[in-house]
């Protein structure tokens, strides 16, 4: 399938995980490739592998994210997608009796305000075009709570799929389609880090996946690119939830 065909496509957190199992489908798809990261060792290596573009950059700081977008429109002439998917879930985010202040700002930096920026500054090279597809990474925690808390982390997904939400709205009839993806628990070295250190942690989590297991990247990558193609010329605003239906179980089969 071709179906991004020639289309730029920027993606935040593009190193690792559901950003580099993205960048390789958007490849695979047609697209031209723009990997933004931190990490420059990753970031890097992604695009050499996808063919793409390498831009170092922190989200959480306006000029680089200005500068990542240009530097997109002035090599490709566009900027057709933002997959808006850079986050964190640091180890100090727990209970909101245990979470420092510190933590909860770090979090709400990185995984909410770069979106705020990733959509303040991709959506006038959209409007000019009259045409783009954003995709923001959230979570089913934006939809569902847990016991086992990540307060930060699960208040700046909820703030995600609001902002995404209102967006998607606000810019629907300029050709602008905004939408919230929600992935489920997802088979990436962050989750397996975490649960490593936490078999107990992962089986509470597992028992509550009616299919039974994590979610690969590539599952996810593969609703990225749903989303980011004229196959879904009609969503917008959407929650999109790709959770092995966890949001939809009451009981699990055993």
């Amino acid at each position: 399938m071709q179906r991004l065909q020639d289309r730029v496509a920027v993606i935040t957190g593009a190193g690792s995980g559901i950003g580099l199992a993205t960048a390789r489908r958007f490849a695979e798809e047609g697209a031209r490739v723009v990997c933004v990261d931190l990490d420059e060792a990753s970031g890097s290596a992604a695009a050499a592998e996808v063919g793409g573009l390498f831009v170092k950059a922190d989200v959480t700081v306006e000029a680089d994210v200005v500068r990542m977008y240009q530097t997109a429109f002035d090599t490709y002439g566009s900027v057709d997608i933002a997959f808006n998917n850079a986050g964190i879930s640091p180890p100090e985010d727990d209970s909101i009796l245990e979470t420092g202040i510190d933590a909860w700002r770090r979090v709400q930096e990185v995984n909410l305000t770069s979106v705020y920026l990733c959509c303040k500054h991709a959506i006038p090279y959209m409007r000019r075009q009259g045409k783009g597809s954003i995709i923001n990474t959230a979570s089913f925690v934006a939809v569902m709570g847990s016991a086992t808390s990540q307060i930060s982390y699960t208040a700046s997904k909820g703030g995600v799929l609001a902002m995404s939400r209102e967006l998607g709205v606000q810019f629907a009839r300029e050709g602008i389609r905004v939408n919230a993806l929600c992935p489920g628990p997802v088979n990436t070295p962050l989750l397996q880090e975490l649960f490593a250190k936490d078999p107990e942690r992962a089986q509470r989590r597992l028992v509550h996946i009616p299919v039974g297991r994590f979610a690969e990247a590539s599952e996810i990558a593969a609703a990225v690119a749903f989303l980011a193609s004229d196959d879904a010329s009609f969503v917008t605003g959407s929650e999109f939830l790709v959770d092995g239906g966890i949001s939809s179980a009451y009981v699990t089969p055993l």
